[in-house]
């Protein structure tokens, strides 16, 4: 490419990046570097455990995954060239991974009673992180510790929705 052309096509996206702040400051918008983007620290979880009362197991989480889809299903007629789909039910899905810790309230009492559960056992969940939280109804499919070889003893929970409604953030 010519390297006249390439220099100006720099110098026009220049000027138009500011331009657009220019409008912003006119509007009395400020302009912030990266827009609303915020790392996950000073995320908080707190859970029910087996007796119902709200723990909060925070410092025992190393990592989380929040998953909310929903089903899709196929309605193609025989006459379409493309997929029809239409949306079904919403789920809640969270993957708790964290240290192994069995002081009182902490991770280890929430999640010990999981295997020996009889029933489905209903556990309120909250997740917070700046100004969004994410409340549930859960039920937990599993409690799983390992023993890694450098001697790490860790925990991992499977939490799925189990109240029929729509998990939002608020």
């Amino acid at each position: 490419m010519n390297p006249l052309l390439t220099i100006l096509i720099m110098a026009w996206a220049w000027l138009d990046q500011s331009w657009a702040r220019f409008r912003l400051w006119r509007l009395g918008i400020p302009a912030m570097a990266g827009g609303a983007k915020e790392s996950g620290i000073g995320m908080t979880a707190a859970i029910d455990d087996g007796s119902g009362a709200s723990q909060v197991i925070t410092d025992d989480i190393t990592n989380l995954t929040i998953s909310i889809p929903r089903a899709s299903y196929d309605v193609t007629g025989l006459g379409k060239s493309g997929i029809e789909r239409l949306l079904g039910l919403a789920d809640l899905s969270l993957g708790l991974n964290g240290v192994f810790n069995d002081a009182a309230n902490l991770s280890h009492a929430v999640f010990k009673t999981v295997p020996s559960q009889g029933a489905a056992q209903l556990r309120a969940i909250s997740i917070a992180i700046s100004a969004q939280t994410l409340t549930a109804e859960t039920m937990p499919d599993d409690y799983a510790l390992t023993r890694a070889a450098d001697g790490a003893f860790t925990w991992t929970v499977n939490l799925l929705n189990a109240d029929g409604l729509i998990p939002v953030w608020s």
